[in-house]
């Protein structure tokens, strides 16, 4: 289809099939990810893993989960029987994101070398409405409800500690005496208790966040994209020639930082006693620890906290600073003083932006400039596509949990955790980076081989294929060439001394003499 005359006219059957071929995928691809992931943590034994696994993926595509409960049995009671959790796992959404794009933009690509605007309108609304629609539905399913017997706890007063008004012996500290009852009388009241704890979705955050989401999967999709067609015009032009070959290096590069997290995650539980936890932890929340260690080896500033049993998913030492101080931001520097090895995330960040500057100025077209000026256009566009990155990274690894409940398999009473990057030192450090690395990688391609597609499309023209073939490596032999052999009982002398020479037209009869009279009977006419 074209972008003229007709060709505006949709396919409506099309569009359908592929945005429900593409939102399928993507919903199963996520709701797998969630349940296996849940599954390894462990925690299907505490709840069904139906809900879990729905509220996984509404959290994962920007949705809110609200766990509630009444657990006033444990001592909490009014705020802190509350529960927020901010959270995005972001491995599930990745599973998802990939599997959307990759099918939304294979059913652009048989539209031709460019595509309407109203067909790519059509076949991009038809995802988002579809996609949202399908998370209001597991918004209505992801809510679950458990509930704790304390009779079925199998508790026995008569042996608890201190139970009889006795002290409480410690080994290692001998008695020390009453407290006040509190264990006791806890244990009492847990006995003859029902605690009903639970999680349910927010609809209306869930369907809002799902629409953004899908929103920037499929924007980032076609800017990343070099292969998909795009509408006629002078801006589509632009997006595809300045904006794809920054835009698709970047997102090269983040895959790749999240490949070195699941290589991470898989040296580190070969050695673990718990390899399927960490193996869960890592489909679940990768992607987060990666892209919260790009920013931060870019010395990106965090502020945050961390108590309780919730601070044991941040990554070592960060949990430590956090733990011991709060006050002043986590920088590369500050950790670096707890464990020196930090600067190697540094170090590694530093040469994942040069590698994306590479990539950049290998995509872009030199359009004739000199090294100078091609490595100043790089770094703008590089600088300006970081700018953006950054602070996106940043605002999908923020992390705020405050629980005091049972939730997704996390017991966390009275843990909490806050993690925050600053977003205004993302957009300037991913600004100068992307720019220096930029023109830096711009050299380095200019130098080498002369600046990527611009010089691979002047040697399109030598490509080989059915009718250029390519040049021999050697001189031929016929001694060896078997396409230069005859076959067997063949003479391979020519059977012609030279080319035949055409027989001559033959002649137009003469009009017959007047004079002459007729032929005679039975006589040939001339010319016949």
């Amino acid at each position: 289809m074209n972008a003229s005359g007709s060709a505006d006219r949709v396919r409506w059957g099309d569009v359908l099939l592929a945005s429900i071929a593409a939102v399928s995928w993507a919903l199963v691809g996520m709701a797998g990810a969630a349940a296996l992931g849940l599954h390894l943590l462990g925690a299907d034994s505490t709840a069904a893993l139906g809900p879990m696994t729905a509220a996984t993926v509404v959290l994962a595509v920007g949705g809110s989960v609200t766990p509630a409960g009444d657990v006033s049995a444990f001592g909490l009671e009014g705020a802190e029987a509350t529960t927020a959790v901010d959270i995005t796992p972001l491995g599930v959404g990745l599973v998802g994101a990939l599997l959307l794009a990759y099918f939304f933009l294979r059913s652009l690509r048989g539209a031709g070398p460019y595509i309407s605007g109203t067909e790519l309108a059509a076949r991009a609304g038809g995802v988002v409405i579809l996609f949202v629609a399908t998370v209001g539905g597991l918004a209505w399913a992801g809510h679950d409800v458990i509930t704790i017997d304390g009779a079925e706890l199998g508790l026995d007063l008569d042996k608890a500690p201190g139970a009889g008004g006795g002290g409480i012996e410690v080994p290692g500290l001998g008695d020390i005496g009453d407290i006040g009852g509190l264990l006791p009388d806890r244990v009492g009241d847990l006995v003859d208790a029902e605690a009903a704890v639970g999680f349910s979705v927010n609809t209306a955050d869930s369907l809002a966040g799902a629409l953004f989401w899908v929103l920037g999967v499929l924007v980032i999709a076609l800017l990343a994209s070099r292969r998909t067609p795009l509408p006629r015009g002078a801006a589509w032009e632009a997006v595809r020639r300045t904006v794809r070959p920054a835009a698709s290096a970047m997102v090269s590069v983040l895959l790749v930082a999240v490949l070195a997290g699941y290589a991470a995650a898989a040296y580190a539980a070969i050695g673990d006693d718990h390899p399927k936890r960490i193996a869960g932890a890592a489909l679940i929340g990768a992607p987060n620890g990666a892209w919260l260690g790009i920013p931060l080896g870019l010395f990106v500033p965090w502020d945050g906290r961390a108590t309780g049993e919730l601070a044991k998913v941040l990554p070592d030492p960060l949990d430590e600073l956090l733990r011991v101080s709060a006050d002043e931001p986590a920088t590369v520097s500050r950790l670096a003083e707890l464990d020196g090895r930090v600067w190697l995330l540094a170090v590694a960040a530093a040469v994942m932006m040069l590698y994306a500057g590479v990539l950049a100025a290998a995509r872009t077209p030199v359009d004739g400039h000199g090294a100078f000026a091609f490595a100043g256009r790089c770094a703008v566009r590089l600088g300006l596509v970081t700018a953006l990155a950054l602070p996106l990274l940043v605002w999908l690894t923020d992390v705020s949990a405050d629980a005091s409940l049972s939730v997704l398999g996390i017991d966390a009473f009275g843990a909490g955790i806050e993690l925050h990057g600053q977003r205004g030192m993302a957009l300037l450090l991913g600004a100068a980076w992307g720019a220096g690395t930029g023109g830096v990688g711009a050299l380095l391609v200019y130098g080498t081989r002369g600046a990527g597609p611009a010089q691979a499309e002047v040697a399109a023209a030598d490509v080989p294929g059915p009718y250029r073939p390519a040049a021999p490596y050697r001189p031929s032999n016929d001694d060896t060439n078997p396409y230069l052999r005859p076959p067997p009982g063949i003479h391979g002398a020519p059977t012609m001394v030279g080319p035949l020479t055409p027989p001559p037209p033959p002649r137009r009869p003469s009009a017959p003499d007047p004079e002459e009279g007729p032929p005679p009977p039975g006589a040939p006419r001339s010319g016949r």
